[in-house]
């Protein structure tokens, strides 16, 4: 069964606290290690959860705004120092070059390895990864500036075939691939032995989305319907509903109100607002709504 792991790094918002780092999250997937945005320290939280650097495969970058990217510099400096020679896919919007470029004529020849900047579309869905067993996508939020969500998800896995079945119906291992994949057998004599009674369905696929920063937005519902997990930002309690609507970000009930309208399985929310030094509030408000909620915290992680 594949590992599908996500580790929460950073669940602050903008102003620096001393209970939350800024966002950041780490996704192992099919034995790669993928980054959700990479606030000021995240390199330090990897230090400090034990994850492996040398394993990041690529990091994908929501917005452009302070807190989600002032971590970069200083992660992209320590991968070069560590002799990493794998080049490292960014996905983010055209924009960061501003931080990017700068940086590599500061490193100059001291860099060991090359950066890709991958464009994100702001305004529609779009495939960003795929393999043979997993693919990524991302998806336009509702924020000040362009902000992109992304959908980790593994691909359908092939039926498994009956043991017994084969050895009945004498089946070829040549023609076991196929069937495997949902193609009919049959038989020297002409009959049709119809797949669903030679297989079983094989492990349901896993499927995780981030949303983060935004406003409250029911047009990202479709991207985002029966995920296992979703990960929704809840900057505000009920009462600075108005504080939301100006920043164009979300408060816990609002980001409740998605979940229940996508038929998600679990919510967790997180980019708390400064403002709060507990969050037994938020969880509250959104659990009114939507029972399986959780409290995003730094170095929790969650099994899909």
């Amino acid at each position: 069964m594949t590992k599908f792991r996500i580790t929460i790094l950073g669940s602050g918002s903008a102003m620096p606290t001393t209970l939350h780092n800024p966002p950041s999250q780490l996704i192992e997937l099919n034995d790669k290690l993928f980054m959700i945005d990479c606030g000021e320290g995240t390199q330090l939280q990897m230090r400090k959860f034990k994850a492996r650097m040398s394993k990041l495969h690529s990091v994908f970058i929501s917005h452009l705004h302070g807190d989600h990217i002032f971590g970069l510099p200083g992660l992209l400096s320590t991968l070069s120092l560590l002799g990493r020679t794998a080049d490292l896919n960014i996905y983010a919007h055209k924009e960061i070059d501003f931080l990017i470029k700068p940086f590599l004529v500061y490193m100059g020849k001291h860099m060991t390895f090359k950066i890709n900047i991958i464009n994100l579309n702001p305004e529609s869905e779009e495939l960003l990864f795929e393999n043979q067993s997993i693919k990524i996508s991302s998806f336009p939020l509702k924020h000040r500036i362009e902000t992109n969500g992304f959908l980790f998800e593994e691909k359908k896995s092939a039926s498994h075939i009956i043991r017994e079945m084969i050895d009945y119906h004498n089946i070829p291992f040549h023609l076991i691939y196929d069937i495997k994949r949902g193609a009919d057998f049959t038989t020297p004599e002409g009959e049709e032995i119809k797949n669903e009674t030679i297989t079983v369905p094989g492990t349901p696929s896993k499927r995780y989305a981030y949303c983060s920063d935004t406003a409250y937005a029911p047009e990202i519902v479709p991207y985002i319907r029966n995920v296992d997990l979703l990960y929704h930002e809840a900057t505000f309690a009920e009462t600075e509903a108005k504080r939301a609507e100006e920043t164009y970000h979300s408060t816990a009930r609002q980001a409740a109100s998605i979940a229940k309208m996508a038929e998600v399985k679990k919510l967790v929310i997180g980019h708390y607002s400064s403002r709060y030094n507990e969050f037994g509030l938020l969880l509250k408000e959104a659990s009114e709504i939507f029972p399986e909620t959780e409290l995003a915290s730094e170095g929790k992680v969650f099994e899909l």
